[in-house]
């Protein structure tokens, strides 16, 4: 069972560009072009969700948002870069339905600006700070 798992694993790849070479000769678009472009929105897709995760966890550990979904939405953003970085379309279709599935929705997880303010006992945003009565 482990042999057939490591070939469907090495073998990925390899029906991955024979599909692109595939593809690439019915649209009349160069295979460089298909690799390049997924290459390049790969590594934005990378470079993006390490400042986004970083503000997960901030807004996490400051109790804003619950933890889970912030690491549930950056990790499946991370793994759709990885398939975006590996060479074929097929890997690339992959990761576009990753990007797309609806994980996030819902009252419970809509988004959540990372830098708000701390909820009070009436459950309204509270923000600190000091003030004094003019009258």
């Amino acid at each position: 069972m482990r042999f057939v798992l490591l070939a469907i694993v090495l073998a990925f790849p390899l029906v991955d560009l024979y599909a692109t070479v595939r593809i690439a000769r019915w649209t009349g678009v160069p295979v460089w072009a298909w690799l390049g472009t997924a290459l390049a929105a790969g590594f934005y897709l990378l470079a993006t969700e390490r400042v986004a995760f970083r503000a997960n966890i901030a807004a996490a550990m400051h109790g804003e948002q619950p933890l889970l979904r912030g690491l549930l939405d950056s990790g499946r953003k991370v793994a759709a870069g990885f398939l975006l970085l590996l060479p074929g379309v097929l890997s690339d279709a992959l990761a576009l339905v990753l990007l797309a599935l609806p994980l996030n929705v819902g009252a419970r997880f809509a988004h959540q600006a990372a830098a708000g303010g701390r909820r009070g006992a009436t459950g309204r945003d509270a923000l600190d700070g000091q003030f004094r009565r003019i009258d």
